[in-house]
């Protein structure tokens, strides 16, 4: 990452290092980034964070809640008074009483959460304070994607969109963009107009990209599909050119109008994002629906391993020593977890998580990711689901039990989101390999109804004879949290 970063850049991120450490001395914290493409899960894993330590929900696997020692857990005013902060009770309300899932996250945003413990060591109760903030920073994934363009040029940029434009995958949906494309000159005088058209065509492919029948994850620039308050502006009214050549661009040509604005866009969108953020986190987790990759067939598994290649390759991973840590945060700790394991029988969770197990280790090796701990895991932050057998002729299948959501379908069933349900979720493939195999067409011609998943409503919680709401069900969840910040409770 060091090649992303200028010495200005790193000259910053060492001071902003220096002034976190001191404040820390006397009120420890530790940063936790949470992020994922869309639809992952991001929104529901940080509410189920925080309401099942505050209200003490089963964690059985995360020690400091199992022992006793943890006393409370409480929210606190964040450290970042520019950041938006992350609406817990808003989703909460949502899960918990209208069991709808709550809005995709659409831009950054932040809580604190205080946890008072008694620590696990004698020693370590005399100097700790017992008590640690976690401040968790909820970001799209999108946006994490954007970080490698730091390191490319605008020729270069253009380049790799055009190639990956015409990946099987990824040709039609191109389609438009390309033709469109292809008919400008790119020296061309400076117009405003052609710049919109070529903006507009590009991101609606990319746009196209996410739909659910192709759930495909690698689409920089991310903005493009999450403007903020940039809609409109020139750093976002800009697209790839093909077939540029050495040539420096010539002035007032419509070539080097699309390089300023992409320059720009680094410049004040991608930099300051990822010196604000990114560079000041301890601790990730990277959330990835696999499931619906594996719907849409290998094809978007492929895509889904490169974007998840291009997100582990922006951290700065590391474990410093005491006199480095002052100057510089580094990640030591990642965790890639597949969610929504809750649309699949229990039988087939060690199944996902080899598949997202070879996916990471994969995606590790080609980000040269060395000097952070690295951990896959399959969960569902929320289980909306329970598990069953129902009887067919002399067979017993597996089934999970639920809700459907409104106008989710199987066959010709179409769901009213009221009725529960007992589906047969099917299996996974035995071997993880063969889900990474690619076809002709890269795309998934089998359609195979044997790995087809439906979504599901949050459960409804019962209720204790005091009236008391139970937490939130889950999936592995007190594994991503002992993960995360177990040590730091010892």
């Amino acid at each position: 990452m060091a090649s992303l970063t200028t010495f200005t850049d790193e000259a910053r991120i060492a001071l902003d290092a220096l002034s976190e450490r001191a404040t820390g001395l006397f009120s420890p914290s530790i940063r936790v980034g949470v992020t994922g493409l869309s639809r992952a899960g991001k929104t529901v894993f940080i509410s189920a964070f925080v309401h099942n330590l505050i209200h003490g929900g089963r964690l059985p696997l995360f020690e400091a809640q199992k022992s006793g020692r943890i006393a409370r857990a409480l929210l606190e005013e964040q450290p970042d008074d520019a950041v938006p902060r992350f609406q817990y009770e808003d989703h909460i309300d949502a899960l918990v009483n209208a069991r709808t899932w709550p809005d995709s996250t659409r831009a950054i945003s932040e809580l604190r959460l205080t946890i008072e413990y008694e620590s696990a060591s004698g020693w370590n109760r005399m100097f700790s304070s017992g008590r640690l903030s976690v401040d968790i920073v909820d970001y799209p994934g999108e946006w994490l994607l954007d970080l490698p363009l730091l390191g490319k040029n605008y020729r270069e940029f253009s380049h790799d969109a055009v190639e990956l434009a015409l990946l099987p995958v990824r040709a039609e949906l191109s389609k438009e963009w390309r033709k469109l494309a292809a008919g400008v000159d790119p020296n061309m005088d400076a117009d405003e107009m052609t710049a919109r058209r070529l903006f507009e065509s590009f991101a609606a492919y990319l746009k196209a990209c996410k739909l659910d029948e192709r759930a495909l994850s690698t689409l920089p620039p991310g903005r493009f599909l999450m403007p903020g308050d940039l809609e409109g502006s020139p750093a976002l009214t800009f697209a790839p050119l093909p077939g540029l050549g050495d040539a420096r661009p010539r002035p007032g040509s419509l070539h080097a109008m699309m390089e300023r604005r992409y320059e720009a866009y680094k410049t004040h969108v991608v930099k300051p994002f990822f010196r604000e953020h990114i560079a000041r986190l301890d601790r990730q987790i990277v959330l990835i629906d696999a499931m619906q990759a594996l719907n849409a067939g290998p094809g978007a598994i492929a895509d889904l391993e490169r974007a998840v290649t291009e997100i582990l390759a922006c951290f700065r991973p590391g474990r410093g020593s005491l006199l480095t840590d002052l100057f510089s945060r580094r990640i030591d700790r990642i965790l890639v977890a597949a969610t929504k394991a809750d649309h699949l029988h229990h039988e087939s969770h060690d199944r996902l998580q080899a598949i997202v197990r070879r996916l990471t280790e994969r995606s590790a090796a080609r980000a040269n990711l060395s000097g952070a701990e690295v951990d896959v895991l399959a969960m569902a932050a929320v289980r909306a689901t329970r598990e069953g057998t129902v009887k067919q002729g002399r067979e017993t299948l597996p089934v999970i039990i639920g809700t459907p959501l409104e106008g989710e379908t199987i066959g010709d069933e179409i769901f009213d989101g009221k009725t529960e349900t007992a589906i047969f979720p099917g299996d996974l493939p035995e071997k993880a390999g063969s889900v990474f195999q690619q076809n002709g067409s890269g795309l998934n011609d089998q359609a195979d109804p044997e790995i087809r998943f439906v979504r599901f409503r949050p459960p409804h919680l019962e209720k204790t004879a005091e009236g008391v709401t139970l937490s939130l069900p889950h999936i592995r969840l007190d594994r991503a949290l002992q993960f995360l910040i177990g040590d730091r409770l010892a």
